[in-house]
């Protein structure tokens, strides 16, 4: 059994993660006792100096924005997926004080959505273009064999998306968000955006959806996911790509495989519920 180790997720603001809530979860299931799992609210100038006071009992540290990129220059190495979208969200601490950057993110997406059945897809729809949209273009390179409409609501936005869309080496059409109402007749719809920006599309769900991907997970469902849900088509949520994020997380840090899938995404739940 590993020693006793330490983890933490780290940003500004952080009030709302579940990531202690799915990790603690982990370390029960796999009786891994003494392991710890807090939370820090560290921004970008104060980082490295946080990153000083990590002593050789730290087993790891998640990330949220924007740390996920201040967080490379502090790294001796970063995962190619990672660096193809330049976020760091995992970090993996050895005792000889070695610091190596992954980004669980993109691979937990493609679990979540093979989790439930989508494997391959012919072409897809995402909505937004912010930082996790470059992780769901990434994430779509693996599975969509096709184009992928990004809508976004900005030039800027726009720029930002065919960027990295020549980098992830993906066929990507720019549309604006006054048609994104055309993006859930899709195979594969995969929402990007805030809370509440996606509401007023709900009365355009058609008849018979496919499947939608909305990384929200509080508030949970949004009004898009649970009309799509009464129409019958299949939703994958925020708290699914959280948990297999997590899970691979968890197996890098603790280097126990698997991890104990059910009990986080159930503890998950009862946290959520809780609220």
């Amino acid at each position: 059994m590993p020693a006793a180790r330490r983890a933490a997720v780290l940003g500004s603001p952080i009030a709302h993660s579940l990531s202690p809530v799915l990790h603690r979860a982990a370390y029960a299931e796999l009786g891994l006792e003494g392991w710890t799992y807090d939370r820090f609210e560290v921004d970008e100038k104060a980082l490295p100096g946080f990153f000083d006071t990590l002593g050789p009992q730290w087993a790891g540290l998640s990330l949220t924005m924007p740390l996920k990129r201040a967080v490379i220059p502090l790294l001796d190495a970063v995962s190619e997926t990672a660096a193809s979208v330049e976020a760091v969200n995992t970090v993996v601490l050895t005792p000889d004080g070695r610091r190596t950057g992954d980004n669980t993110d993109i691979p937990g997406m493609v679990a979540a959505l093979r989790e439930h059945g989508i494997d391959e897809v012919e072409h897809a729809a995402v909505l937004g273009a912010g930082a996790t949209a470059s992780s769901a273009l990434a994430a779509l390179a693996r599975i969509c064999s096709g184009e992928v409409t990004v809508h976004v609501r900005s030039e800027a936005r726009a720029a930002e998306m065919r960027r990295w869309a020549e980098r992830l080496d993906v066929t990507v059409r720019i549309a604006g968000w006054d048609d994104a109402e055309q993006a859930l007749r899709a195979p594969l719809v995969v929402s990007t955006t805030p809370a509440g920006v996606t509401d007023v599309l709900a009365r355009a769900v058609p008849e018979r959806p496919t499947a939608l991907f909305d990384v929200l997970y509080d508030p949970w469902p949004t009004v898009l996911a649970a009309r799509w849900s009464a129409y019958g088509g299949a939703v994958i949520s925020g708290l699914d790509l959280l948990v297999h994020q997590a899970v691979l997380q968890v197996e890098q840090m603790t280097g126990r495989s698997p991890a104990p899938l059910d009990a986080m995404r159930k503890a998950g739940e009862r946290a959520l519920a809780a609220r």
